[in-house]
C-alpha cells in the first residue's frame, strides 16, 4: 500500500495546518512527531529541511519511520495554545516547537516529549530547571539571542560612532522576550551614552510604518531584536533598511545575503537539526531529562560591504578582520 502524498487540511478556521495521519502510519504504528512553529507554514523552509535532516540522522526518515504533522500559527502567537492542545489530544509521540511555542507546548503537557529551540535563557523564563538537567518532560537548544543584543548595539556603535539616536525593533506578541531584550538593550544604551527608542512591530503592516518613523525621529541606526517573526522577514527587513538609508544589524546571516548591512549571532539553521536529532533520540527510548539543553556557542559576524558603500559608510578595517565573512 502507498502512501498517500502529504496534503494541507486547514483546523480551527484556517488557523491550522497539520499533515494528516496515513493509514499506513497507523497501522504501522510509526510515530507522530508534532511540529508546532509559530512561523507562517511558507516561512525559513531551510529550518525545516534541517529538522529532517536531524531527525533523518538520528535514523528516523520522515513517512517510513516517522511521520510528521505541522502546525503553523503564521506568527500569530495567540494561536499557539490551542494547536499545542490539539497535538495532545492526537497523543503525537513528541512536540518540537520554536521561540513561543516552546511556552505554549510546556503549558498543554507534562508527559508528552517536548524538544525546543529557542533565543532566550530557558531556565530563566521557566522552561526547564537548568540546562544539565533539564528536568520533566522537555530539552531542547537555547542559541542565546536575548543575551547578544547588547553586543550587536556595540558593533553598530563601532561602525556607526556619529549615531547616538538609535533604536531597537522588538516584537510586543511576545512581551516576556520583548522585555528581556528592551532591558538588555536600554542598558547597554546607558553604557555607550546612546540615547535608544524601542519601537514595535508584530505584523507586516507594522514594518512598512516603522521605518518611515524611524527617518522622521532621525534615528541613525538600527537592531532588530530576535524574533521568529523578524527571522522570517529577514530579507524584506533588510531592503527596507537599505531603501530608507538606515543601518541596520539583526542577527542571521541571510539578512546580510539578502542586502541587510551586518549580522551577528548563531548558526538558526543547525539549531533546527539539533532539535531533529533529539527528536529522533526520545523517539529510539531516550528521555528528555536525560539530554541536556545545548547552547549554540558560536556567533557568526557578517558584513556586507556593497550595503555599507550604499550607506555611505566606512567600514573599520578592524571590524573588516573581525568578520568571519565579508560581502563584497
Amino acid at each position: 500500500m502507498h502512501m498517500r502524498r502529504r496534503e494541507f487540511i486547514t483546523l480551527l478556521g484556517g488557523a491550522m495546518t497539520a499533515w494528516p495521519l496515513t493509514a499506513r502510519a497507523q497501522a504501522a504504528a510509526i510515530p507522530v512527531v508534532g511540529f508546532l512553529g509559530s512561523r507562517g507554514p511558507g516561512d525559513d523552509p531551510q529550518l525545516l529541511t534541517a529538522f529532517r535532516s536531524g531527525l533523518k540522522e538520528a535514523g528516523r526518515i520522515e513517512n517510513e519511520s516517522v511521520v510528521i504533522e505541522y502546525h503553523f500559527a503564521d506568527n500569530r502567537y495567540e494561536r499557539l495554545p490551542e494547536m499545542a492542545a490539539d497535538f495532545v489530544r492526537r497523543k503525537v509521540a513528541v512536540i518540537c516547537a520554536n521561540g513561543p511555542a516552546a511556552k505554549a507546548a510546556k503549558a498543554a503537557t507534562k508527559t508528552i516529549p517536548i524538544v525546543f529551540t529557542v533565543g532566550f535563557d530557558p531556565v530563566e523564563l521557566g522552561l526547564v530547571a537548568s540546562l544539565n538537567r533539564p528536568g520533566g518532560n522537555i530539552t531542547g537548544l537555547s542559541v542565546l539571542d536575548v543575551e547578544l543584543g547588547p553586543k550587536r548595539l556595540e558593533l553598530l556603535h563601532e561602525l556607526i560612532p556619529k549615531a547616538i539616536q538609535v533604536a531597537a525593533l522588538v516584537n510586543s506578541a511576545d512581551r516576556a522576550r520583548a522585555a528581556a531584550i528592551s532591558k538588555n538593550m536600554l542598558a547597554a544604551a546607558r553604557t555607550l551614552g546612546l540615547q535608544l527608542q524601542i519601537m514595535y512591530a508584530s505584523t507586516d503592516r507594522d514594518l512598512e510604518t516603522v521605518f518611515p518613523n524611524l527617518v522622521q525621529q532621525h534615528v541613525g541606526a538600527l537592531v532588530i531584536g530576535g524574533d521568529p517573526f523578524f527571522n522570517s522577514r529577514g530579507g524584506h527587513i533588510g531592503a527596507l533598511s537599505v531603501r530608507y538609508a538606515i543601518p541596520t544589524i539583526f542577527q542571521f546571516r541571510q539578512f546580510a545575503a539578502r542586502g541587510g548591512l551586518v549580522s551577528y549571532g548563531a548558526d538558526l539553521v543547525d539549531s533546527y537539526r539539533q532539535v531533529g536529532i533529539y527528536a529522533g533520540r526520545i523517539l529510539n527510548g531516550e528521555k528528555p531529562a536525560d539530554l541536556p539543553v545545548q547552547q549554540a556557542t558560536k556567533a557568526e559576524l557578517i558584513l556586507n560591504l556593497k550595503t555599507a558603500k550604499a550607506l555611505g559608510l566606512i567600514v573599520p578595517n578592524t571590524l573588516i578582520g573581525r568578520a568571519d565573512e565579508v560581502i563584497e
